[in-house]
């Protein structure tokens, strides 16, 4: 039965009284945990939960954030993970858009919530994540009724609603079913040795977003046991990963190199690490360096994809962070297909391109959305002949690698030469004291685009902008050499997800000249 509930029944099945959810207020059992879910459930559906109702959560990460997930499934709604960065009126379209029936939410996001609730004019039933939050709760309502049966909402059945990023406009409501998290789950665990007794995965990033959703479905699915923390702080983090003896986590390669500038690090017990997952955008040569160097005994695994694949496209292995002397470049590689989803490269007719050509990177899996939510046209647009159409630029290797060069959009044309931001910011990364960078096109009045830098320093440090265009040209065309830098010493603007914004930092640059 492919189904999201599914994975909680087996869990109760294989481990019954072993430890499946573990935050503020304890530990929780497999059989405690299920009866919780269809107790939450079972007040949901008596607030009025129908079949499809969708449900939104605007919340930090916690374990109410878990229960409210699989209760929505359990009832037979529709989760709607809501980006908690945004502002009252992008909250509010994804509400009025999703035609929320049920709102979720924290203390902490509450005032901003109630006020995009106001300006939809939606009659929303309110739950609080924690006890004394709202007049309906997740605690009383588990307190207050017995456990239902289970909805059994399964296969092409709507599972849940994610709003993309918005990095490039307006957020479109991806629509995965029960059968896309099933697939994946199966996807990302296949010839991987996961012990469930074992596995304890922190859930870091937030619940939000896609990346972290995979692996609240996943974990779930193996029968792991889930930790919380509020969000990501380097150093609440690794108190967690040596208090908890985390075993797994996904990050996003912002965190990552907070990570590894933290001066905690050094000291802290790390040892029970054993995979550190990541994505949102690949990690530079330069940090991945420091990244083997510094956590020796983990596995890092890259996951490429978005959030329309359900999400993972291509897996980069532990291994292949570290290839033999004559496969250096491949460290810039996205990774292989994942078991179970075909990749190809095709040109703008959609035709499939050799090797080692760049064109567009395409998909087709058992986890790709069925579409995004009440919009035909861009759905028509993604989805092609059963292949969903990234808008990423790469290309394939010989030997099935993966490389994304660019997002189409990101491109920039400059003199009428065709430059992808994506290698340019791999060389500005491999230079001494760079933390952040951003490569963008601005107009230019003789070039059409001009390749603008933003740079970021180490703290500390400074960046000679001559020293690095000397050092650019050694390995650059020189078309491809940034005609202008901004040297900031604030982080660059990032989305919910730990994407650098370059639709911000466009606009600053524009608004500059």
């Amino acid at each position: 039965m492919m189904s999201v509930t599914q994975a909680v029944h087996r869990g109760v099945q294989m481990r019954a009284d072993s430890t499946a959810i573990v935050g503020e207020n304890g530990a929780r059992t497999w059989r405690q945990w299920r009866d919780d879910i269809a107790r939450l459930a079972s007040g949901l559906r008596a607030k009025g939960m129908k079949a499809g109702d969708r449900a939104a959560i605007i919340a930090l990460n916690s374990v109410g954030y878990l229960d409210a997930m699989f209760a929505v499934a359990w009832a037979g709604g529709v989760v709607v993970p809501v980006n908690t960065r945004l502002s009252v009126p992008e909250i509010a379209y994804i509400l009025g858009h999703a035609e929320s029936n049920f709102v979720f939410v924290d203390s902490a996001l509450k005032d901003v919530t109630l006020a995009a609730i106001a300006e939809t004019g939606l009659l929303a039933t309110v739950v609080g994540i924690h006890a004394g939050e709202a007049d309906v709760n997740i605690p009383k309502l588990i307190a207050d009724h017995e456990p239902c049966e289970d909805a059994g909402r399964r296969g092409d059945d709507l599972s849940g609603i994610f709003y993309t990023g918005g990095t490039t406009g307006r957020s479109k409501g991806v629509m995965l079913s029960q059968a896309n998290h099933h697939v994946h789950s199966l996807a990302m665990w296949a010839g991987r040795s996961a012990n469930p007794a074992e596995l304890r995965y922190l859930h870091a990033a937030p619940m939000f977003h896609i990346a972290d959703a995979e692996f609240i479905y996943g974990v779930t699915y193996i029968g792991g046991t889930h930790f919380t923390i509020p969000g990501f702080e380097a150093g609440a983090f690794l108190d967690a990963v040596a208090r908890h003896k985390i075993t797994d986590v996904v990050l996003v390669p912002t965190m990552i190199q907070m990570l590894l500038d933290h001066p905690a690090l050094a000291t802290t017990d790390t040892t029970s690490l054993s995979r550190l997952w990541y994505g949102g955008s690949p990690l530079a040569e330069q940090t991945i360096l420091r990244l083997l160097n510094a956590l020796p005994h983990v596995s890092p695994i890259q996951l490429y994809g978005q959030t329309e694949a359900g999400p993972i496209i291509t897996i980069f292995e532990s291994a292949d962070h570290n290839p033999p002397a004559e496969h250096l470049a491949r460290r810039r590689a996205a990774g292989r297909p994942v078991t179970g989803c075909h990749v190809c490269i095709v040109d703008e007719n959609g035709t499939a391109m050799a090797n080692g050509e760049v064109g567009e990177i395409v998909a087709r899996s058992g986890s790709v959305m069925t579409g995004y939510w009440q919009d035909k046209a861009q759905t028509a647009a993604a989805l092609q002949d059963g292949w969903l159409h990234t808008g990423d630029a790469g290309y394939m290797d010989d030997d099935g690698y993966v490389y994304v060069t660019d997002r189409f959009k990101d491109m920039i044309i400059t003199g009428g030469e065709n430059v992808f931001s994506i290698e340019v910011e791999q060389f500005i990364y491999a230079f001494p004291g760079v933390a952040q960078c951003a490569v963008i096109g601005v107009s230019d009045a003789q070039w059409g685009e001009r390749i603008h830098a933003v740079i970021v320093p180490q703290p500390g440090k400074s960046i000679d902008t001559e020293a690095l265009t000397a050092a650019l040209r050694k390995d650059l065309a020189g078309f491809k050499i940034p005609r202008s830098y901004d040297i900031r010493s604030a982080p660059l603007p990032v989305s919910g997800a730990g994407k650098i914004l370059k639709r911000e930092l466009r606009r600053e640059a524009e608004e500059g000249q």
